[in-house]
């Protein structure tokens, strides 16, 4: 691949004072210092000239109380400038998926599972992240990418707007704009980039640029869409913030182009735009930097270390997930090679960038029960962390790991260890464990979701709504569906509180039991974007 590192070092004699790298990944915690000290390295315009500013959402009751609860936290601990910030979503990546996620990945590389590390694992701050929306106990990927990205909590399945606007009503979007991280971050000059192994036009990544009363506006299809509200598409490619996104890859490219196109990839495939309009053409007209790309072989042959912009889509809907992909004869980069290229184009602009990466594929394959797709794209996820670690500093680059929501995932039973996580629960060498039928089980399970009772580990139905059994099925393969108490078409999200973790300026802020909308205030005081309030404001 042409792309290479085009990597910098921006020293802050305090920041490294504060934060020593001792190997990829692994940083040490902050010393204790007096509170002058702390207050010297406070992020200001001065220390990354950038001027901090108030967003238009700053009276928002979610914004008000989030800001002052960062404001409280960063009174006693240091809080060095971020020149970057790079945010990873594992979309429904809950504890349980994390704790699976980390067995399978050691297990897969045939190591101890259960006392492997993730990448993840190895970011010196964690908190726990609390994700109900405005108007839901448990929340989707719009409302909680809303959250982390403009501090607001807001309604189930809109985007980058206030408590104020109702879902699927144009008109109530008016007055409830917000200004997302990547908007502040394009009017200070820095660059942005999104990638995604989910349409680049699905719920997080969308969040961070466009405003929708529906995440389901995706093109100019969608129902009930009239003026003055656009679909999500067009707002990504007439974005207006800065200079424009110089980068976004994912999935989506249907929502780009119309519908008597065909597919430049999978045949009888064209796109899904009725209005006539070619975003992937008015991209490209934009200037001769625009480029769009749409496989592994035009990935591989552009050169990230250059002034291109980049806006790539691998798939029609979704990218692959990862089993599938490597399967796959088109072909189609993973999400560590996405990362790469981001970054390595990211990094040419000294004054810094932010971005956002998805692993969004865990999310669907959980909604499916498929546990095994699940586990696979999380250690995917976890490689485009372990890049994005090696390719960048602790001293000047905030990174954040999270998950906007979480899933019925369970492990349960009495298994062995070492035993395949995957596998069917068992005490020890032949030693199934049994259920009350006397038929065994899965370590993995769902509380909810297609592979309940009445349905088979194919996807049929069995007639009197009993349990499989699982003797004789191999629970490891790749499309087998664990089974689930509550049969339902598909798997739905939970509401317990997800995992953040860590690492870089900024990070200290991250501990205890936060609300999601303070990410966004993290973020926002860590890179000198967004004016800190006073701890007393909420």
């Amino acid at each position: 691949m042409r792309y290479t590192f085009a990597g910098f070092v921006f020293s802050l004699a305090m920041a490294a004072a504060a934060c020593t790298r001792q190997d990829p990944g692994v940083v040490t915690a902050p010393a204790a210092a007096p509170a002058s000290f702390e207050r010297a390295i406070e992020p200001s315009p001065a220390a990354l000239n950038r001027s901090a500013v108030t967003p238009v959402q700053s009276t928002d009751s979610y914004y008000v109380s989030g800001a002052a609860s960062v404001a409280a936290r960063a009174e006693n601990r240091i809080v060095a400038p971020a020149r970057n910030i790079i945010i990873f979503v594992g979309d429904g990546m809950g504890v349980s998926t994390v704790t699976a996620g980390r067995i399978y990945a050691g297990q897969k590389r045939g190591l101890d599972g259960e006392s492997y590390r993730l990448a993840m694992d190895k970011l010196p701050h964690l908190a726990l992240s609390k994700t109900y929306a405005h108007d839901g106990q448990v929340s989707d990927s719009a409302a909680t990418a809303t959250a982390i990205l403009s501090g607001v909590k807001t309604n189930l399945r809109t985007l980058g707007l206030t408590q104020s606007a109702q879902f699927g009503n144009c008109s109530s979007s008016e007055g409830a704009g917000t200004d997302s991280l990547f908007d502040l971050a394009e009017r200070q000059g820095l660059s942005t980039g999104l990638v995604s192994t989910a349409r680049i036009t699905h719920a997080t990544p969308a969040a961070a640029y466009a405003e929708s009363a529906s995440r389901n506006w995706e093109d100019d299809t969608a129902s009930g869409l009239a003026a003055p509200c656009k679909d999500i598409a067009i707002q990504l490619v007439d974005w207006e913030e800065g200079d424009g996104l110089e980068l976004a890859m994912g999935g989506g490219r249907r929502h780009f182009r119309t519908e008597d196109a065909d597919d430049p990839e999978v045949e009888d495939r064209g796109g899904a735009r009725t209005d006539g309009r070619d975003l992937t053409a008015e991209w490209t007209a934009k200037s001769a930097e625009h480029r769009v790309i749409y496989g592994q072989g035009a990935f591989e042959n552009t050169n990230f270390d250059s002034e291109t912009k980049v806006l790539g889509l691998f798939e029609p809907s979704h990218m692959q997930y990862e089993f599938d992909r490597v399967d796959d004869k088109l072909g189609e980069p993973s999400l560590a090679e996405l990362t790469r290229a981001a970054i390595t184009r990211l990094s040419r602009n000294d004054s810094g960038y932010m971005l956002l990466v998805e692993g969004g594929r865990i999310d669907h394959a959980h909604h499916g029960t498929n546990a095994a797709r699940a586990l696979e794209d999380t250690d995917a996820f976890d490689l485009a962390v372990a890049a994005a670690l090696e390719m960048t500093s602790s001293e000047d680059t905030l990174i954040i790991v999270t998950a906007d929501h979480s899933h019925t995932l369970t492990i349960a039973g009495y298994p062995a260890r070492g035993n395949p996580i995957l596998g069917k629960s068992a005490y020890g060498i032949g030693a199934l464990a049994r259920a009350g039928d006397g038929k065994p089980y899965t370590t993995l399970g769902y509380a909810n979701g297609p592979g309940g009772g009445c349905r088979s580990a194919e996807g049929a139905d069995t007639p009197d709504c009993s349990r499989e059994d699982l003797t004789d099925v191999d629970t490891t393969a790749k499309n087998f569906l664990q089974q689930a108490l509550i049969p339902l078409s598909s798997q739905t999200h939970a509401g317990e509180d997800v995992p953040i973790f860590a690492s870089g300026p900024g990070a200290s802020l991250v501990s205890g039991v936060m609300e999601q909308h303070e990410i966004f205030h993290v973020i926002g005081r860590a890179s000198g974007l967004v004016a800190p309030s006073d701890p007393g404001d909420g």
